[in-house]
């Protein structure tokens, strides 16, 4: 049974690591890359030292064989790899930094410790350019606090993952349509016109149609923790604290959070992330990925976070608060009885499903709406346009509607688990549950009314398939043909590796949103397409990226 979902237990523990062991909080098993090297004899042998062996005079034992000396390839690998490691206590930064000299090839490799990471690649006319770079970069990292290491003997850091105790429900079922068995918990939903998104803990993520077909399909490298939509773009926020862009094949890198930051929820709006954490901060970072403002909410287990052009709506558990997109500042506060555990928006009124069984309505100007009175905790909420009809799902397996008033309309069980995460569009409403599905309910009047007399359809079953392949986000094919799309270069601008639109008939001063995991400077790529996000400053790519042959 998982951990029931309280402020007690969701709030972060203090984190420590050491120089020479793992962190103790385990709560994961970590990832590794399968191109890791092998662990060094040294932690061989403590592990058969713990085991129980001893040993007693040397005399008496045989002599221990002599290690064979390392391969001629082996050795000249190992002699041109440096792996550093920053790991700082107190939850601090805990990530790696990893260079590899080939020739006249550097590639590097870097990210949080325990992870498979990112990988850039960068080739020089000369070996000796390609080692003077290498050697900069490696000076770089030492600057920072970067240390040489061992790699495996720091362990990858536990996340929080959004566990609920789910019971069964004893209501009466609801007129569930249809249901698509990821394959484990989902938290990530989004309901479009067309395809309906689902993403599980173990990292799948599907866009299927109501017929059971499925669109598209992506392994990530970690658990979803939500889907998230901003236009025309759809992400996916990781356990692995990345965001990815779902617009084409592959899952390409939009955001990377700061690896001291233990996320709970996310939102984009017009190119901008806000993140909200364990402790009760709330981050917005830009396009680049840089931090706009951070702030500390009078709560923790930040379990919400949404955005609308007139600011950023947190919930946690004292409340809910708004903050001014310019500089962060608090607009106003309002306090919840229990500590939210999820939040929804519509155009003028936010939504937070609490531990005190309620859904709380607050206008967005801060004055308190109506209170919806559920049977158990809520761990998701939704609402109609307008807010003509309000939705709960409990820890019981239950869901619930009221109409605008507060007033309870119905009570059904879902028949697959507690509700996670859900949606309302054009009477449906939409669920992930705790058994892993995705799961349609026809809400109309009509089917309702006959739910409550027990007369229900019977849901058609959709299984995802056994086996998702997982493509690197940094994976890139090459093209020559530059006839369709537009044409981006990555140019080092200050420093920073920036992508500009190259491209005739667009702005040449505007920064582009691009993958940093694939940036190499003086490429050239072909995408699909290139907008200008709404309010202006900068663009976004849509669909699929090719690297420019050249």
């Amino acid at each position: 049974m998982a951990t029931k979902r309280t402020p007690s237990t969701t709030k972060k523990s203090a984190r420590k690591a050491s120089p020479s062991a793992a962190s103790t909080r385990t709560t994961s098993a970590p990832r590794t890359s399968a191109a890791r090297a092998p662990a060094p004899a040294a932690k061989r042998s403590r592990a058969a030292s713990s085991s129980g062996r001893t040993t007693t005079a040397a005399a008496a034992a045989p002599a221990p064989a002599a290690a064979p000396a390392p391969a001629p390839a082996a050795a000249a690998a190992d002699a041109n790899r440096t792996y550093l490691e920053l790991s700082e206590d107190g939850g601090g930064s805990h990530k790696f930094y990893e260079v590899l000299i080939d020739g006249t090839k550097v590639s590097i490799r870097y990210g949080r410790i325990g992870d498979g990471g990112q990988k850039q690649e960068q080739k020089f006319r000369t070996a000796a350019e390609a080692i003077a770079f290498a050697q900069k970069k490696i000076n770089e990292k030492k600057k920072k606090g970067y240390e040489s290491a061992v790699m495996g003997v720091r362990q990858k850091r536990a996340v929080t993952r959004r566990t609920i105790q789910s019971k069964p429900s004893t209501a009466k079922r609801a007129p569930v349509l249809w249901k698509f068995a990821s394959g484990a918990a989902a938290l990530g939903i989004y309901i479009d016109t067309k395809l309906f998104w689902v993403g599980n803990q173990s990292g799948a993520v599907f866009a299927v149609t109501a017929d059971g077909t499925i669109e598209q399909q992506y392994k990530l490298p970690d658990g979803v923790k939500c889907i998230i939509a901003d236009d025309d773009w759809r992400y996916a926020g990781c356990d692995d604290g990345n965001v990815y862009d779902l617009g084409g094949h592959v899952p390409r890198l939009a955001y990377e959070v700061e690896e001291n930051v233990d996320i709970f929820w996310l939102d984009i709006y017009r190119g901008k992330l806000c993140v909200s954490d364990a402790d009760g901060n709330i981050a917005i970072f830009d396009h680049e990925n840089e931090t706009n403002w951070r702030k500390k909410s009078k709560g923790s287990s930040g379990w919400m976070v949404r955005a609308d052009e007139k600011g950023v709506y947190h919930g946690h558990s004292g409340g809910v608060t708004k903050y001014a997109w310019k500089d962060g500042k608090a607009v106003w506060e309002a306090k919840t009885d229990g500590s939210v555990l999820f939040g929804w928006q519509e155009a003028s009124d936010v939504y937070a499903g609490t531990t005190d069984d309620k859904v709380y309505v607050f206008t967005k100007d801060g004055k308190p709406g109506v209170v919806c009175d559920c049977d158990d905790m809520v761990y998701s909420c939704a609402a109609s346009p307008g807010g003509k009809y309000i939705f709960g799902g409990d820890s019981s397996s239950t869901i619930y509607c009221f109409d605008a008033t507060g007033k309870r309309l119905w009570k059904l069980a879902t028949g697959c688990g507690s509700a996670y995460s859900m949606q309302y569009r054009d009477e449906r409403l939409y669920i992930v549950t705790t058994d892993g599905s995705l799961a349609c309910i026809d809400a109309s009047e009509e089917a309702i009314q006959k739910a409550q007399a027990g007369d229900v359809p019977v849901a058609r079953d959709i299984k995802a398939p056994a086996k998702i392949e997982e493509i690197p986000s940094t994976q890139l094919e090459t093209t020559r043909d530059t006839s369709k799309g537009v044409i981006v270069e990555c140019v080092k601008q200050g420093g920073k590796l920036r992508v500009r639109v190259v491209s005739p008939g667009f702005k040449s001063t505007y920064n582009c949103q691009f993958p940093r995991n694939i940036r190499v400077e003086g490429a050239k790529y072909v995408v699909d397409e290139v907008r200008e996000v709404e309010g202006g400053g900068f663009y976004r790519v849509l669909g699929e990226i090719r690297r420019l042959a050249q």
